[in-house]
């Protein structure tokens, strides 16, 4: 089959806007919390309050005297035989715990239920102090790494240096927080298992129903609606697994459906991660780069090893290690790189300004190292990343705002997609306001150019926002907040203007969901530089500029 010339596309390219865009505005039933069938009961689920508790007694007389409740049992012995049978992949969150289910006519009738049932919880695992990670990510810089990549010799490079820099960045647990709490319809009967809900992997969905129940995969149909955000955490099947076993238990059909609270505090969460960073500068060039990182149960940051800098400087090593800890995690938008590339972009902003060199300069000049490399290892395209960077600082007026606005730049190459941002900012009574980010990026063919400037935008605004603003953390294994009062998200009067430009070529077209999202944060963190003279070395930034006393 011949393909088709670019240059005859008549679909691709064209601005498209979303199908449903007219249902979703008017309230269609499009979402998962809308799916309901005929004698279908709801499920509202009590998990432990902290990670490291099991159920140990429960009293739900006054959960039954509610009006609409139809019973209250529990569910746990099939998860913790799922657990026996070493199925994870994507399923890495299952409780070892039992948990009380209430059954009930409406949502509301089962939430409140649940909320009177008097539960006892007993600690199971180390309970987590409040300071726990922190103290042990840092340990873990002390233990034995594994190293993923080691070019040329860096100790040897430190040694001859002129000037060694060292710095150490860190990052909290940030929850999802999707719009649509996590809710899933499951109808399990003697011959078949119908599943619909918001997922993101529907076939694990399936085979993982399939292990927790020890059915046959072809007896399981999986029926997607429409998303209230996903972000990485509806990758997991945890709440699809528990409207299945729900439904085996009580052999209805049945909806559960989680409340905000439920998810804050009993999901998946981006780890806490901290990141040491050296780099040796000799004759006002970098000539090594030395870089471990430590995160709570990462076993899959290993991708990074070839992003860059790798290629650019000729010593240069990368070791990963990990703490493990009972509170649970996994993806999160942009996975691996949402917190490392404002730890290295800052950091390169801050060697640019020892060198005394501009700092877009600076990454242009180490790019024409790995240009034409033999590597095959290398992810990144040096090529594409200087076109990115150039198109950002010709649209960004690089270097020439006009009074009392400060620039920041970074530039990350992250899911197959190369993006450059340039963030400004003015100060208001000392504090910084992000006023527009300026975004370039590179995803070959832009297919549909609406969809591409929504992707991109949506990715800068929530970089932003969790690096100004997201905090999270436990208190002996249990989250310090439950809902939007007490947890931190960027308001509608604080997004800036994101303006975007697209690389004009003809190469395949790759992501946008994530790629946007962890310039953003370098960004940001390199404007407030500009602007205060002060670096960020910890997210959220308004604690940093608040241990700075930059807010009075």
């Amino acid at each position: 089959i011949k393909l088709k010339e670019v240059k005859d596309f008549t679909i691709i390219g064209q601005e498209i806007v979303n199908v449903d865009i007219d249902k979703i505005i008017t309230g269609k039933p499009l979402f998962g919390l809308d799916y309901k069938t005929e004698g279908m009961v709801y499920a509202s689920v009590l998990r432990p309050p902290a990670f490291g508790q099991v159920l140990e007694s429960y009293d739900a007389s006054k959960a039954k005297s509610i009006s609409g409740v139809i019973d209250v049992f529990t569910i746990g012995e099939k998860a913790r035989n799922f657990l026996d049978k070493g199925y994870i992949s994507w399923t890495a969150v299952v409780s070892g715990s039992d948990k009380v289910v209430v059954i009930a006519n409406s949502t509301w009738s089962a939430i409140k239920a649940k909320k009177a049932i008097k539960a006892v919880w007993k600690d199971d695992t180390v309970i987590e102090g409040s300071d726990f990670h922190n103290e042990k990510l840092t340990a873990v810089f002390d233990k034995k790494l594994n190293t993923l990549r080691n070019d040329g010799n860096v100790k040897k490079a430190f040694k001859e240096a002129d000037k060694v820099i060292e710095r150490t960045y860190s990052s909290p647990f940030l929850p999802h927080n999707c719009m649509e709490p996590m809710n899933f319809y499951a109808n399990v009967t003697s011959d078949k298992i119908d599943l619909v809900g918001p997922t993101q992997t529907p076939q694990e969905v399936s085979k993982s129903v399939a292990v927790l129940l020890d059915r046959k995969v072809e007896e399981i149909s999986v029926e997607m609606t429409r998303m209230g955000g996903g972000f990485g955490r509806r990758l997991y099947s945890d709440f699809a697994l528990e409207a299945a076993e729900i439904s085996d238990k009580i052999k209805k059909p049945v909806k559960m459906v989680s409340t905000r609270e439920d998810d804050m505090t009993t999901g998946v969460y981006k780890p806490s991660v901290k990141y040491k960073i050296a780099a040796s500068l000799k004759d006002g060039k970098i000539t090594g780069y030395h870089l471990k990182e430590a995160a709570i149960n990462s076993n899959m940051y290993g991708v990074i090893s070839n992003f860059f800098p790798a290629g650019c400087i000729p010593n240069f090593k990368l070791e990963v290690g990990s703490y493990k800890s009972s509170v649970t995690t996994g993806a999160w938008r942009a996975p691996y790189t949402n917190f490392l590339a404002f730890a290295e972009q800052s950091f390169f902003d801050e060697l640019a300004s020892e060198l005394k060199i501009d700092t877009i300069q600076l990454r242009l000049d180490l790019l024409q190292n790995v240009k034409g490399t033999k590597d095959k290892k290398i992810k990144y395209s040096g090529k594409r990343m200087e076109d990115t960077i150039k198109l950002v600082r010709e649209k960004g007026n690089w270097g020439k705002a006009k009074d009392g606005v400060f620039q920041g730049f970074s530039a990350y190459y992250s899911h197959n997609t190369h993006v450059a941002e340039i963030a400004e900012i003015e100060l208001k009574d000392g504090f910084p306001i992000i006023k527009k980010v300026i975004a370039a990026v590179d995803c070959g063919i832009v297919v549909n150019p609406t969809g591409a400037r929504n992707q991109v935008e949506g990715g800068v605004l929530d970089g932003i926002g969790h690096a100004m603003y997201s905090d999270f953390s436990f208190e002996k294994g249990k989250p310090s907040s439950k809902n939007f009062d007490t947890y931190r998200l960027i308001r509608m009067q604080e997004t800036p203007k994101v303006e975007v430009h697209f690389v004009q070529n003809d190469l395949s077209p790759t992501g946008l969901g994530e790629p946007g999202l962890p310039p953003a944060g370098g960004a940001v963190a390199n404007a407030i530089n500009a602007a205060l003279g002060k670096r960020m070395y910890s997210q959220p930034f308004v604690k940093e500029l608040k241990k700075k006393t930059v807010l009075g």
